[in-house]
C-alpha cells in the first residue's frame, strides 16, 4: 500500500517527507497552522500557485476516527485518500503523541474503507486501544474479508487476530483486554452460495428487491461485486442473508484461540434510549452515561413548529440514573435554541461537553457543569471540529484534559487538532493537506455571506469569488443548493470543484438549506427558489456576477430544488443534475416497500399517480417539462438514473439533456475515476454555458459537438438569444 501525502507543504514539515510503505515516522512541526498557511500564500503570491485541480481536490486527505489512549497521552486516527490510478482509496491507521515531542507514527494499512451500501459513505470504524496502550485493534476489509487487526502502538506490526470465514459485523475488547468477542452473520461462501442459487432458480420479485438495481450482484461498494435487498425501512440496503442473526465468538488474545460464546456468554450491549424510563417527557435522541456513577447526558427533542417534520432544536439535560423521568435540563443561554450533535462527559469532572452546529455549519463546543448550572464556550470554530463533510457528525475524542478533532473548513482541508478543555487553545498535530490550503487561500479563498429573501428569512453561504475576470464585465455564477458542511470540494456529494470553478473565472456559491424539514413539499423546494433569486439580485446589484450566466447543480434533495428552480424561474440558465426526483417511475419501481409509501405520503404529500394526481402534477418535474428552458447536464448512478428517465429522455429527445449512468455507484459516487470524469465533466460543462469556452483537449471533442447542438436547438426552439449570455 503507498499512501503518499505528497512533499513539502503537503507533509506540514519542512524537510518534505513522502509517506509509504517503507516510511514509518513523520516529523512533526508544531506552529500555527493559519500563520504559516498566510505566510506561505504571501510568499508563493498568485502567479506562482499551483492550479486548484479537481484531481487535487479528488486527492485531498481525509482524516477519521479518532480516539485518545487510556494514559491520554496518543491518539490513533485514520487517513483516507483517493488513488485515481488503481481507482480506488487506501487507508492508514497512525499514532500521534500529544505532546509533540514523538514523530507521528504510520501504525497498520486500514484496508479499503467500508461503506453504507446505499450512499456509499464511509461507515465510522473506530479504532479501541487496549488498556495498557500498546495496542489499537480496529475492523478492516483485507484480502477480501472483513476481520479484526491489531497494530502495535508503536509501529512495529499488525495482524489480523478474527480469522474467520464470515465478515465480522461488531467486536468488543475485554477490560484486562486479554480477551476480544466479535459478531459475525453467514459466510462468505454461504452468502456467494446463496446468490448463485437466485441466479439459477429465478429471482422472485417482492418487497426487497431494488427494481431499479440490477438483481445479481449489482454493487461493488466493498469490492466484491455483491446482490443487495432491501432490509426494511426507507431505503434500507444490505447483502443477501444480513437479516439472518449474528452470532458471537470470542479469541483469546494470547493464545489466539477463538471459541463460540454461548447466549448468557455474549457481551451486554450498551444503553440505549430504549433502556430509559418510559415516562420521559420526550424520547431521547441520544445519549451519554457517565463511565463513573451512572449519570447520564441526554438529549430531548425541542419544541417543534408545526410547519416542521421535526424540531429544529434539541434540548440539554441530564438523568442521575437510568429509572429517573425527571430530566435536569440546562437552561442557561447558551444551551438555549442550539442544534446540539453531540455530547460526552469530561472524565472525573461533572462536565457534559457538548458540540453545536449553527445555521451556516460552523460548530463550537461548550461545556456544561451540572453540580454548578454553568455552562463556559470552549471553543468556537468557523467550521466543522467533528469531520470533513462526510463525518461531520462524529464525535471529536475526549481525555480529560484534551479534545481531539478533525477540523475543516470551506477553504481549509481536513487537519488534527488538540484542543486544551481548560483554556481552548488550540494546535495543529497533523495537516496533510497544507499546500493545497495555501493555493487555495491564494488563488480562491471562500467567503461566509448572509442575506435575506422576500419573505425575509436569512440564508448563509460560503462563496468562492472568481479571479481573473474581465474588466468592466462581472463573472458568471454556479450555485449549488443543500448543505456546507466542512472543506468544500463540491457541495454535497462533492460533485462540483467549487474552487475550480472559481479559478477557472465562474464565482461559485454553495447554499445552505433553511434549519429543519418543511412538511409541505413545495415550501420545501420553493425555499431553494428564493435563496437563489435573491441572493443573484444582491450579488447583481453589487456588480460582482452577470445575472444572465448563472448556473446550478445539487444531489439528492439539492437536485430535486435544482429541477424546481428550472421550472419555477428563471433564474438559471445551465445546469447539472446527480439524483432523483419524484416521478411515476420512480412509485412504481419502489411501491412494494411497505415503508415507501408511507413515507412518501408523509414527505412529498403523493399516493400512487392515480390517487393524487393534482399533487403530483404539482411537485413532480414530469408535469412541468414545458417550463424548463435550460440545458441540463446529468451525471447519475446507473441504479438511479431509470428513475429518472420520465423526464430525462423526453429532454433528452428535444437536445436539452445530456445523459452520462455510473456502473456499481451508490447515491454519493464515490469510485475515483467516476469522481474524476464527474468534476471535470461539470468544469466543463459550466464553463461551456457561461463562458463559452471549449477545452482544446482531442479527447473532450465529442463532448462540445454534442453540446454545441444543443445550443443550436436551443436558440431553434427558444429564440435566437438562448443559451449564449445575451
Amino acid at each position: 500500500m503507498n499512501l503518499s501525502l505528497s512533499t513539502g507543504l503537503e507533509d506540514g514539515c519542512a524537510d518534505g517527507v513522502r509517506l509509504d510503505s517503507s516510511t514509518r515516522k513523520l516529523p512533526t512541526c508544531w506552529v500555527s497552522a493559519f500563520a504559516f498557511i498566510v505566510l506561505v500564500a504571501a510568499a508563493v503570491g498568485l502567479l506562482h500557485a499551483e492550479t486548484i485541480s479537481p484531481r487535487r481536490l479528488l486527492e485531498v486527505t481525509d482524516l477519521s476516527n479518532p480516539v485518545i489512549s487510556p494514559s491520554g497521552r496518543y491518539v490513533a486516527f485514520r487517513a483516507e485518500q483517493a488513488s485515481i490510478e488503481r481507482n480506488m482509496y487506501d487507508t492508514t491507521w497512525y499514532v500521534q503523541a500529544l505532546d509533540g515531542k514523538s514523530p507521528l507514527l504510520r501504525v497498520a494499512d486500514g484496508g479499503a474503507p467500508l461503506r453504507d451500501y446505499l450512499s456509499g459513505i464511509v461507515l465510522s470504524s473506530q479504532a479501541v486501544w487496549s488498556p495498557d496502550g500498546k495496542w489499537i485493534y480496529y475492523r478492516a476489509r483485507l484480502d477480501g474479508r472483513v476481520s479484526v487487526w491489531r497494530a502495535a502502538a508503536n509501529g512495529s506490526g499488525a495482524r489480523a487476530v478474527t480469522p474467520d470465514p464470515a465478515d465480522v459485523r461488531d467486536f468488543k475488547l475485554s477490560g484486562d483486554g486479554q480477551t476480544l468477542t466479535y459478531s459475525v452473520g453467514p459466510t462468505r461462501e454461504d452468502v456467494i452460495a446463496a446468490e448463485e442459487s437466485e441466479y439459477d432458480r429465478g429471482i422472485r420479485i417482492d418487497d426487497s428487491v431494488f427494481i431499479a438495481d440490477g438483481l445479481f450482484r449489482s454493487s461493488k461498494v466493498n469490492g466484491r461485486p455483491t446482490t443487495l435487498r432491501f432490509l426494511g425501512g426507507w431505503f434500507s440496503l444490505g447483502p443477501l442473508l444480513a437479516k439472518e442473526p449474528g452470532r458471537w465468538k470470542s479469541v483469546d488474545l494470547a493464545t489466539m484461540t477463538t471459541r463460540d460464546l454461548s447466549a448468557s456468554e455474549r457481551p451486554a450491549r450498551p444503553l440505549t434510549p430504549a433502556d430509559l424510563s418510559p415516562d420521559l417527557p420526550a424520547a431521547p435522541t441520544k445519549i451519554a452515561q457517565h463511565p463513573d456513577d451512572g449519570r447520564i447526558a441526554v438529549l430531548l427533542p425541542g419544541r417543534k413548529d408545526k410547519s416542521l417534520l421535526m424540531s429544529r432544536y434539541v434540548e440539554l439535560a441530564m438523568l442521575p440514573d437510568r429509572h429517573a423521568s425527571r430530566p435536569i435540563r440546562c437552561i442557561a443561554k447558551l444551551c438555549r435554541h442550539r442544534d446540539i450533535t453531540d455530547i460526552q462527559w469530561r472524565t472525573g469532572s461533572d462536565e457534559i461537553l457538548f458540540t453545536t452546529i449553527d445555521n451556516a455549519k460552523a460548530q463550537s463546543v461548550y461545556g456544561w457543569n451540572v453540580a454548578t448550572d454553568t455552562v463556559r464556550p470552549i471553543v468556537l470554530s468557523n467550521g466543522l471540529l467533528s469531520g470533513s463533510q462526510l463525518y461531520w457528525d462524529s464525535p471529536c475524542t475526549l481525555s480529560a484534559d484534551t479534545l481531539v478533532c478533525i477540523a475543516a473548513e470551506a477553504d481549509h482541508p481536513p487537519h488534527l487538532e488538540a484542543i486544551d478543555v481548560a483554556s481552548g487553545h488550540r494546535r495543529i498535530l497533523f495537516a496533510p493537506n497544507k499546500g493545497l490550503e495555501a493555493d487555495i487561500l491564494a488563488m480562491a479563498p471562500a467567503k461566509l455571506i448572509r442575506w435575506k429573501d422576500a419573505q425575509g428569512r436569512e440564508f448563509t453561504g460560503q462563496l468562492f469569488e472568481a479571479r481573473g475576470a474581465r474588466t468592466g464585465h462581472p463573472p458568471p455564477l454556479f450555485v449549488t443548493f443543500y448543505s456546507c458542511y466542512g472543506f468544500l470540494r463540491g457541495g454535497v456529494g462533492n460533485e462540483w470543484p467549487l474552487a475550480t470553478l472559481a479559478e477557472g473565472g465562474i464565482s461559485a456559491l454553495c447554499i445552505n438549506a433553511l434549519p429543519g424539514f418543511q412538511l409541505d413539499t413545495v415550501a420545501h423546494y420553493d425555499q431553494g427558489r428564493a435563496a437563489i433569486e435573491s441572493v443573484v439580485t444582491l450579488l447583481s446589484a453589487e456588480g460582482r456576477i452577470d445575472r444572465t450566466r448563472v448556473g446550478m447543480g445539487g444531489l439528492s434533495y439539492g437536485s430535486e430544488v435544482t429541477l424546481w428552480t428550472l421550472a419555477h424561474s428563471d433564474v438559471v440558465s445551465a445546469a447539472s443534475v446527480s439524483g432523483t426526483s419524484v416521478t411515476p417511475t420512480y412509485y412504481l419501481f419502489n411501491s412494494l416497500q411497505d415503508a415507501f409509501r408511507p413515507t412518501l405520503r408523509k414527505l412529498w404529500q403523493l399516493g400512487a399517480p392515480n390517487e393524487t394526481p393534482k399533487r403530483w402534477k404539482e411537485v413532480s418535474p414530469v408535469y412541468q417539462l414545458d417550463r424548463i428552458r435550460a440545458p441540463i447536464l446529468f451525471q447519475m448512478p446507473e441504479r438511479e438514473y431509470r428513475m429518472t428517465l420520465d423526464y430525462a429522455l423526453p429532454l433528452m429527445r428535444r437536445h436539452q439533456a445530456d445523459i452520462y449512468a455510473f456502473p456499481d455507484e451508490t447515491h454519493v459516487k464515490f469510485q475515483p475515476k467516476h469522481k474524476l470524469a464527474v468534476y471535470e465533466r461539470n468544469v466543463d460543462w459550466f464553463r461551456f454555458w457561461l463562458q463559452d469556452y471549449e477545452d482544446p483537449s482531442p479527447d473532450r471533442a465529442g463532448q462540445y459537438r454534442i453540446w454545441r447542438g444543443m445550443k443550436k436547438a436551443a436558440k431553434s426552439r427558444f429564440g435566437a438569444g438562448a443559451h449564449d449570455g445575451s
